[in-house]
């Protein structure tokens, strides 16, 4: 035990030594760690904000919307349009056997709300009664629509968050009353904030009943069915059949509207479950190229270190000759020199793992509840893990190879060395 306290005596002490030469090559293994760790943790950031700004919308949510269907495939001239309809809507619950939820609904900006104490322009939104089961849509206060409202088509409302600060300052809003174009509807409930920042337009929506909503403010158009709705939203059974449930609901539709299935450009849709998985490999894509070039850069970081630690041999070489001649072996030679080697690596990478922990800390500190569209930088423990693993082969040849060169001179030729 006392030798091995010695041995590392004599390393912090050949440290010491060499201050500004220690300093440097730590400080450059640390600021390669540090530089790795933070740009996995930004873009680990931006993959979380990304998946909760989609998980905003709703869980494994596929969106369709009315097309155009062309004469031929990939003919974009003589074009027919089509709307989708509440019958759609049904026949895709009763045919598409590998969707577990569908909703339809009719979304209109042009109808106006007025209170007793403001007005406002948000989108009003016709929607069924499972709508919050497929987007995202919790109650803050009062309720969500319920099947008597559906069924005899009430006149109720649920505000959106900021449209009941518009309408109701300061004021209780759930059991008043508002006018939509004129006609009265009674407040039963306002929805949560819904997403962050700026990116207000889910906040400014008023939900009614769509039975309501076809029967006073249906879509409007030329030559449109009178069920016609906005968008249909559907979740596949399990999020990996998200393209056979694409399948089942464009054969639905085809069918419906007279066209064959396999025009892809009559659909328009957005897969959000296909969405999350390309952004997730996008991130995983950067992550793996950010970890192989911070394993080059640590390499070559060892590479530095091997040098210095043999032009330490060298300089010491007389030293070594000595300590061999007075009874030192040539394990304690090499340890001494191989501690070294792996002190310089193995503290230079913990500075740069604690260095980068606490730039993030304080960046998250700073951000608070981001208003953007990404996620604070978060230190990745795969990452660290890798940065010290690396770090730790690094050091052990950094150490090794030097501490062999020493231990493997020969006493009288060592001091000969002038």
């Amino acid at each position: 035990m006392r030798a091995l306290l010695d041995i590392f005596a004599q390393v912090f002490r050949s440290i010491g030594a060499n201050k500004l030469r220690s300093f440097l090559t730590m400080f450059g293994i640390a600021w390669g760690v540090a530089s790795l760790l933070l740009l996995i943790g930004l873009g680990e950031g931006f993959r979380s904000g990304q998946r909760r700004g989609l998980a905003q919308l709703g869980t494994d949510v596929i969106m369709i919307w009315g097309g155009t269907i062309p004469a031929m495939p990939n003919q974009h001239t003589g074009m027919r349009p089509y709307k989708l309809t509440v019958g759609d809507a049904d026949a895709i619950r009763a045919e598409a056997s590998h969707v577990r939820n569908v909703t339809a609904f009719i979304n209109r900006g042009d109808l106006k709300q007025v209170s007793e104490f403001s007005s406002s322009g948000g989108s009003v939104m016709g929607v069924e009664l499972n709508y919050p089961d497929i987007r995202n849509l919790p109650i803050a206060q009062g309720r969500f629509l319920d099947a008597d409202d559906i069924a005899q088509r009430r006149k109720v409302v649920v505000l959106g968050q900021k449209n009941n600060k518009l309408l109701f300052p300061g004021r209780p809003s759930v059991g008043s009353f508002i006018t939509i174009n004129g006609s009265r509807f009674q407040v039963i409930g306002v929805a949560d904030k819904i997403g962050r920042g700026n990116n207000d337009g889910d906040n400014q929506r008023l939900y009614v009943p769509l039975t309501t909503m076809l029967q006073m403010f249906p879509m409007t158009g030329e030559n449109i069915p009178e069920d016609s709705v906005s968008s249909i939203q559907y979740q596949p059974l399990t999020p990996d059949l998200n393209e056979t449930a694409k399948q089942d609901v464009h054969r639905v539709i085809a069918r419906r509207h007279g066209f064959d299935p396999n025009l892809k450009d009559a659909f328009e849709e957005w897969d959000t479950i296909k969405s999350q998985r390309t952004v997730g490999l996008i991130f995983t894509a950067m992550d793996v190229f950010l970890g192989g070039v911070g394993i080059v850069t640590l390499a070559l970081g060892a590479v530095g270190i091997i040098n210095i630690m043999l032009v330490t041999v060298t300089e010491r070489t007389k030293e070594i000759g000595l300590r061999k001649a007075l009874g030192a072996t040539k394990r304690s030679i090499l340890m001494q020199f191989f501690l070294e080697g792996l002190l310089l690596t193995g503290l230079s990478g913990l500075i740069g793992i604690l260095a980068s922990a606490g730039l993030m800390v304080g960046l998250r500190a700073m951000m608070g509840n981001n208003q953007m569209g990404f996620d604070p930088p978060t230190l990745v423990p795969w990452s660290a893990a890798m940065a010290m693993g690396t770090l730790t082969v690094c050091g052990i040849v950094a150490g090794l190879y030097p501490a062999s060169k020493a231990a493997a001179l020969e006493p009288v030729e060592a001091l000969r060395k002038e």
